[in-house]
């Protein structure tokens, strides 16, 4: 157990005794003070995470020290005790910072139970706070964690960020995974180390072996020289593995293999290659669904998913949109050497109604265009891309398919066309395989039509 430090303030010596010897049985360092003067100096001296601290006491008194305390340091956490328990004092104490509310006599497995649970809240604090002033400092600075959804994806990934473990993030497109496993990277111990990414989609399978493994001179027609490969490429640092759901099945048992001996062969190599990799993969689809039907290994489906980060959707954590927002624009009147005065309110509840198919990288791609083409001091609904404009509803723009009958036939067809695409992504909450199967239309093909319409 990480010997956490708790500190306990109550003017009764035998409450303090009886709290003292319960919780250090269960493994904490702990202090003692008979009064509010002296728990604020040994918070001072000593490293302090939990204050555990009885209400009314001669001299200063719980609530003023509760607020000394989160003056002094805002990580250590606070429980109040008390004799005199009303709802009046549990909010004040709330309002001032304190984790939580209990009343004495105190249950000691209560007691134990809010004990172990501010503690997990101070871990994921400091982690949060830790891979926040990494990230800010990197080049992943764009990523938002204003919303609780976010925060709880940071934490994850900051406690995950020096271990070795595989990671496997999903996510819709454009929700940022890329990012995320950056953000992983830079803040573990390999960060010195490369970053190698790779995505699978990208790439034809008949080279897929090469591009992951690196091949021999003279393996295959065209090799017309040694190649290294994305695997010896990443060695003794992080290989992101993006759209994973992709490699086909002859290439997942390779990859098993890498992950668990930690060694490759090149193509027509006959020696074996040992590497030292964090891997991290990404996809769009759902990994169990694909083992289900046959199409993704199970025993590979599990080397990957040793910790599992689920991004949520944008439409999901709007709360992250106007900061999201803010940032794009601060980016790109910079860029492009322009002056502006922000959003207009109008513009932001059209952004904010908006489900954003195309997530945080539609996002981007609508603000720059908002900002170059605006025509005022600020951004307003007429400067954002038509489509936002055109096709909203409560939650997302639909073009009606009874268009003007005046216009021509390719162009009704091709808004008839749009039409269906969203509706489909919205029915769908956004999942472009689901619309595709929805459709009968391939994956790709949706994903071309968004390009074309601007939407990606």
């Amino acid at each position: 157990m990480n010997e956490y430090r708790i500190l306990i303030v109550d003017d009764e010596k035998n409450q303090r005794q009886l709290l003292s010897g319960f919780l250090k049985k269960k493994g904490y360092v702990l202090f003692e003070a008979d009064n509010g003067k002296t728990a604020l100096e040994l918070v001072r001296e000593e490293q302090i995470d939990l204050l555990l601290s009885d209400m009314r006491m001669p001299g200063l008194g719980g609530l003023e020290l509760l607020e000394a305390v989160r003056q002094e340091n805002p990580l250590i956490e606070v429980i109040m005790i008390t004799a005199y328990g009303t709802v009046e004092t549990a909010v004040k104490a709330m309002q001032k910072g304190a984790y939580t509310f209990i009343s004495k006599p105190v249950n000691l497995e209560s007691l134990a139970l809010n004990v172990e649970r501010a503690l997990e809240h101070k871990t994921l604090a400091m982690e949060n706070r830790e891979l926040r002033a990494r990230i800010e400092s990197s080049p992943v600075s764009e990523m938002v964690a204003t919303s609780r959804k976010m925060r709880e994806v940071l934490g994850i990934a900051a406690r995950v960020a020096s271990s070795k473990a595989s990671v496997l993030i999903q996510g819709e497109s454009g929700t940022g995974k890329e990012l995320v496993a950056r953000a992983i990277h830079d803040s573990g111990n390999r960060k010195e180390k490369p970053f190698v990414a790779v995505n699978i989609a990208a790439i034809p399978e008949t080279l897929l072996a090469s591009e992951l493994f690196g091949h021999e001179k003279g393996s295959f027609t065209g090799a017309s020289s040694r190649h290294i490969g994305r695997f010896e490429r990443a060695s003794s640092g992080t290989l992101f593995i993006d759209e994973v759901s992709e490699i086909p099945l002859s290439t997942q048992v390779k990859l098993l293999r890498v992950l668990q001996e930690g060694q490759i062969e090149r193509v027509g190599g006959n020696s074996t290659i040992n590497v030292d990799v964090r891997l991290i993969a990404a996809t769009n689809q759902n990994l169990n669904d694909l083992v289900k039907e046959g199409a993704f290994r199970e025993d590979l489906f599990y080397r990957l998913n040793v910790v599992r980060i689920d991004i949520p959707p944008l439409r999901a954590r709007k709360a992250d949109i106007p900061p999201l927002v803010e940032h794009f624009v601060a980016r790109y009147t910079k860029m492009n050497g322009i002056n502006l005065d922000g959003v207009d309110p109008s513009a932001m509840d059209m952004l904010m109604k908006y489900s954003w198919p195309g997530n945080v990288r539609e996002l981007e791609n609508a603000i720059e265009s908002a900002v170059v083409l605006c025509r005022g001091n600020r951004i307003t609904p007429r400067d954002l891309p038509q489509n936002l404009r055109k096709y909203q509803t409560d939650e997302m723009t639909l073009l009606s398919p009874t268009d003007d009958p005046s216009k021509p036939l390719l162009e009704r067809l091709e808004n008839l066309e749009k039409y269906e695409v969203l509706r489909a992504l919205e029915k769908t909450r956004g999942n472009r395989s689901k619309a595709a199967r929805l459709l009968g239309m391939s994956e790709k093909n949706i994903r071309d039509r968004l390009k074309r319409w601007e939407i990606i």
